[in-house]
Parts: structure tokens; C-alpha cells; sequence
């Protein structure tokens, strides 16, 4: 089951958001696993590690050999200490066994702080070389994948790497040593029995390849499920004023409930699988004991093996048996990292949109002319947003964008940040393709003042300064003061150290606006958009910070989208989209004589729509009836 998303504000980005949500949803669990990829990652990794594995393997070595001290000092004791009454021998043979505990402790303790660290230092490295993949990513990848899957990837599926460069993979090649060492002294005491044994072994061990093939993907499809899970709850939580107002907390517990569910079932799965492994452990475990009983028994009472060989012979076994328990305990985890690792892979493979930088113009400073040259841009094939769009935008100059929701007024103005690039056509800066420019150099030249505007979880300081973060604290009061920030600054205890909350939840919209217009006043750009800039504000608000838009405008080149069409009437040219489409151009007072799609919106912003304007054969939806009416259940009226 997907869990489905709440609808986005905006039907042209809800449906492209919606639609590549589904696409990239559980199928994307379910592709095909590449073994050869999975163990060229880990190679890699190892590569990376390989001093810190080196020392751990030198401890290991030295580990497994000294815990080899006891067993073989058994059938000495038994059959030479004991068997010949060589009490002299009796004080030396334990100082030995004793020094080498004490040298098997000593390893082990610095093993595991070797290789402890060595595992987090490449989960470390590992988060932040995902971390700073993601954030070089196009904006199309982010429209498509829920953001509990991208941090899942960097923060959840990089902890399995630390089964391959750390602890996992040092155990499983112990316990390879241990049971290679066992096995070799076992065929020394009876080669016959041993021979049996290694039958059981090999079949034990087809047994775990298959049942580890089977799992992989388990463990891959858990880490989709968790990441939607949490991706669902992390959108629940983020918007939980929305959730209160509409009521839709059982909603939420519905669909928490379906994705954990799953989730569970997923898990219950693979313990079954593990304990199946676990359990022919056991079994196997019961069949060597059988043998050796039944075997050895009787070549001890024949006089071909010594009571210490018997001794010795069943503690070897069960140091070879112990190790594949462990081997079948560390596989499980090694093979959840594998899938951690594909899953990974796949997100370090999605390619950049920064990859060709070096190749492009370097942009040192712009003066700000625009012009799309027929511009054609979709976001899935065959369903086109923008069509055919030309247009220039003189340096200094104000264009305003009007259009109904889903003309692609947004994605003019995303095509003009470069978040995304034009099938047809092309987009100029200065004369040049912007295609060709450094996409760092470019953005650095830009301005955004959105209607709903991001601010971190920090101070008010913090977050004007996040467009320049060495700017000084009187650059800061001189853009607050321009933004009519320090009006409500002053109010506020800690002055601009305050805490604004995640997301500036303890201000208010038109506080949160201001505080990003004066981040945008900060990082001085060339080109700036406003994207409905004012709508978060009262009417005193706006009229406080109109002088701060203008001041800020000036000089610049500006792109602007507001439904209050009053706020672009200054504009120096508007462009009317409808579905794609510009369909008139001109400034306010040449659209308005023209008596067109411009006058028409502007007529009905200000309700004095008369029928001269309407085209003919439109369509109106019917008037809907009062809320006591709807409630009572009265008709409505069809028009």
C-alpha cells in the first residue's frame, strides 16, 4: 500500500507532485537486485578502511588463535597431566591457559574499539557524502520522492554500512578462521567422522545462501516501507494545524496505522526467515552431535581415539558450530546492508544538476536581461505546461505574471531559477544560454520572496543572514529596518536573537514575509522574484513594506506573480498566461484598454464584472448555497 499524500495548494504542482509520488512509490522497492554492484560498493568501502581493518584483523587473528589455547590444553591435561600423573605439568599448563585468556581479552577489547569506530567514522562519511549528493540533486527529483525517503537514505540506510567496514564483516571473517582451523585439527583426530561433518556443513551452508537470497530483498522492500511511513508521519507532524482544523486525526491514525502494519509484516516475514536459519542451526547442531557421539564413541572404545581426543574433538565442533551461527547472524545483517547499499547506490547514480559545471560559463556578475525564446516545457512527456513562450525582460525592468491557477506562471519562474530546463526553446541571461551558465554563479545573482516563505529553526539574525552569512549585524539592522522588520523586533525580548521556531511557527505570516523580504534585500540579487510577496500581510502591513519592495526593486530585474492585481499596476510589462500560453503582454493601462483576459480578471477582483467582458459560451458554475442552507440539505440551483 502507498500511503497517499495530502493534496498540495496548487493544482499545477499538486498533480506533477502527486502523480511521480505514485510513481516512485512501492514498485520502486521491487526493481531487480544487482549482487555484483552491492559487493563492488563494499569493496569500495573496505578500500576506504582498509588501515582500520588491517589493525582489526591483526586482533582478530591474534584473538581467534590465543581462545585456541584452551581446547588443545584440555587433551593435554586429560591425557598427559591426568592420563600419566604429571603433576609438574599441571601449574605451568594453566599459567599458559591463563595468559592466553588474558591475552584474548586484551584483543578483544581493542578490536572492538578498532573496529567500532572505524564502522561509525564510515557511517559518518557515508551520511554526509549521500547528504551532499541530495542537495546538488535537481528540484524534479525532490517533486517526486516524499522527503521521509530522502532522509531515510541518508540517515537509516547508511547504518548498515558499518556490517561491512566494522564489526559485521570482521566477525564473519573470525568465525571463517575459527571453523577453517577447527575443521583442519578436526580432520587430524578423525578424518572420517570430520569428512561426514563436512557434508552436513556444505548442505548447512547451501541452506543459508538460499535463505539469504530470499531475505535481500526483504530487507530492501523494509527500508520503502519505513521510508514512506516515515516520510507519511513527518508530513502528519509538519502539517498538524491542518490536521486539527480538518479533523483528520483519525484519518491520520488510519493510514499510520495501514503503513506500520505493513510494515510489520514485512519484519514478521524475515523473522520467520531468521528463525528458520536459527532453528537448521540447531539442527545441524543435533546431527553433528550424533555423529560425534555414535563415531567417536566407538572409536574411543576401540582404542583410536583418546579420551582427550573425544575431549578435544567435541570442542572443536562446537567452536566450528558457534561460528555458524554467528556467520548466520552477521549474513542477515551484511545482506540488510547490501539492500541499504542498493538503495543508496540508486541515489548516488541520480545525476546532478550541477555534474557539467566545469564545462559551462563561469558568471561573475550579470546585468539582469531575460528573453525566453519559445520556450516548450512539460513535466511528463505529452502533457505540456508552457507553450511556445517568448518574451524579454529588459535589465532593471518589472515583468508581473497573471493568470489563472495552472496557466504556469510557477513554472515560468521556475524555469527562470534553473530548477528546470525547457525541452524547446531557450532562456537567455545577458545574451547568453542559460543552459551554458554555472548554475552556482547564476543562482547567486538571484532573489525569491515567496508567498509562503521557509525560515529555519533559528534566530531571526540567522535566518535574514542565511542569503549572505557574513554579513555584519548593522548590514542586518540596515535591510530589518528597510523590511520594517525591527518594528516588531523591538517588541520581542532577545531583538533578533529570537527563536523563530521550526519553520517560523512563532511568527506570524506577515512577520515571516518580512523577514524574508529582508533576506532577500541582504543578499542584493540582479534578478528577483516575488511570488506573491504581500499576500501573507494586512493591508497595514503591506502598505509598511511596499516602500521596502520598491526600494528593493529598483535597479533590479523583477519577475512578478501576485492574484492581487492591484500590487502590479507599476509593472513595466504583464504577461497573461492562460493554460500555457501567453495570451496578452502589455503594461496596466494597455491591458486594461484592451479590454481582454487582463480586464476581465481585473473587473472581477474588484466586482464590478459586467457581461461587455465575458466570453462568449463560458461556463459558471452555479451559486452555492449559504452554509445554513447546505446544512439543511437545500437545493441548489443549476444556472
Amino acid at each position: 500500500m502507498s500511503i497517499p499524500r495530502l493534496p498540495g495548494a496548487r493544482g499545477e504542482r499538486t498533480g506533477r507532485r502527486a502523480g511521480a509520488s505514485a510513481a516512485a512509490g512501492p514498485s520502486a522497492s521491487k526493481k531487480p537486485l544487482d549482487p555484483k554492484r552491492a559487493w563492488h560498493e563494499a569493496r569500495e568501502l573496505i578500500g576506504e578502511h582498509r588501515r582500520s581493518l588491517a589493525v582489526g584483523l591483526s586482533l582478530m587473528v591474534v584473538s581467534r588463535l590465543a581462545g585456541f589455547v584452551l581446547p588443545m590444553s584440555s587433551k593435554f591435561l586429560i591425557d598427559t597431566v591426568i592420563g600419566k600423573h604429571r603433576a609438574d605439568l599441571l601449574l605451568p599448563l594453566t599459567g599458559a591457559v591463563a595468559a592466553a585468556t588474558l591475552v584474548q581479552a586484551v584483543t578483544s577489547f581493542l578490536l572492538a574499539q578498532v573496529v567500532s569506530i572505524a564502522g561509525q567514522r564510515a557511517i559518518t562519511n557515508m551520511r554526509k557524502r549521500v547528504q551532499a549528493h541530495v542537495l546538488r540533486l535537481p528540484v524534479s527529483y525532490f517533486d517526486s520522492t516524499k522527503t521521509g525517503i530522502v532522509i531515510s537514505r541518508v540517515m537509516t540506510d547508511a547504518e548498515g554500512v558499518r556490517n561491512v567496514v566494522g564489526t559485521g564483516i570482521i566477525q564473519l571473517l573470525g568465525g571463517l578462521m575459527t571453523a577453517a582451523i577447527a575443521v583442519t585439527v578436526l580432520f587430524y583426530l578423525n578424518w572420517r567422522l570430520t569428512a561426514l561433518t563436512a557434508v552436513v556443513l556444505i548442505a548447512f551452508g547451501g541452506m543459508m545462501a538460499y535463505a539469504f537470497r530470499k531475505l535481500r530483498p526483504m530487507f530492501r522492500e523494509r527500508g520503502a516501507i519505513n521510508a514512506d511511513v516515515t516520510g507519511r508521519l513527518a508530513e502528519s507532524v509538519g502539517g498538524i494545524r491542518l490536521v486539527k482544523l480538518y479533523v483528520s486525526e483519525r484519518r491520520e491514525r488510519k493510514l499510520f496505522a495501514e503503513g506500520v502494519h505493513k510494515l510489520l509484516r514485512n519484519i514478521a516475514q524475515t523473522i520467520t526467515g531468521t528463525s528458520a536459519v536459527g532453528a537448521g542451526t540447531t539442527v545441524l547442531s543435533g546431527v553433528i552431535g550424533v555423529l560425534v557421539m555414535v563415531i567417536a564413541g566407538r572409536a574411543v572404545l576401540n582404542g583410536a581415539m583418546t579420551l582427550g581426543d573425544l575431549f578435544l574433538y567435541v570442542y572443536l565442533v562446537g567452536l566450528v558450530a558457534a561460528p555458524l551461527v554467528q556467520i548466520a547472524s552477521i549474513g542477515t545483517q551484511i545482506s540488510e546492508a547490501f539492500a541499504g547499499l542498493d538503495r543508496i547506490r540508486d541515489v548516488m547514480n541520480t545525476a546532478t544538476e550541477d555534474g557539467d559545471d566545469a564545462a559551462r560559463q563561469a558568471v561573475d556578475d550579470i546585468v539582469g536581461t531575460v528573453e525566453f525564446r519559445r520556450v516548450s516545457f512539460a513535466y511528463e512527456p505529452g502533457t505540456p505546461v508552457l507553450h511556445d513562450v517568448s518574451f524579454a525582460a529588459p535589465a532593471g525592468s518589472t515583468t508581473a505574471l497573471v493568470g489563472s491557477s495552472g496557466s504556469g506562471k510557477s513554472t515560468l519562474i521556475g524555469l527562470v531559477q534553473a530548477f528546470y530546463r525547457p525541452q524547446e526553446g531557450h532562456i537567455l541571461i545577458d545574451g547568453r544560454d542559460l543552459s551554458g551558465l554555472r548554475l552556482h554563479d547564476y543562482r547567486a545573482q538571484l532573489g525569491v520572496v515567496m508567498q509562503d516563505n521557509f525560515l529555519f529553526d533559528g534566530s531571526i539574525r540567522d535566518n535574514i543572514a542565511f542569503a549572505r552569512p557574513g554579513a555584519t549585524d548593522a548590514e542586518i539592522a540596515r535591510v530589518g529596518q528597510i523590511a520594517h522588520v525591527d518594528e516588531f523586533v523591538d517588541r520581542f525580548e532577545k531583538k533578533y536573537d529570537t527563536i523563530v521556531g521550526e519553520r517560523g511557527v512563532k511568527l506570524s505570516g506577515g512577520q515571516r514575509q518580512r523577514v524574508a523580504i529582508a533576506r532577500a534585500i541582504l543578499a542584493d540579487p540582479r534578478i528577483l522574484i516575488l511570488d506573491e510577496a504581500t499576500s501573507s500581510l494586512d493591508s497595514e502591513s503591506e502598505a509598511l513594506i511596499r516602500d521596502g519592495l520598491r526600494s528593493l526593486r529598483r535597479g533590479r530585474t523583477t519577475f512578478v506573480i501576485a492574484h492581487r492585481l492591484s500590487t502590479i499596476e507599476s509593472a513595466d510589462q504583464i504577461l497573461v498566461l492562460e493554460e500555457g500560453r501567453v495570451v496578452e503582454r502589455g503594461t496596466h493601462a494597455e491591458l486594461m484598454a484592451l479590454a481582454g483576459r487582463y480586464r476581465q480578471l481585473h473587473d472581477r477582483q474588484h466586482g464590478i464584472e459586467t457581461d461587455q467582458y465575458i466570453n462568449p459560451g463560458e461556463d459558471f458554475l452555479p451559486a452555492a448555497p449559504s452554509p445554513r442552507e447546505a446544512m439543511k440539505g437545500g437545493p441548489r440551483t443549476n444556472g
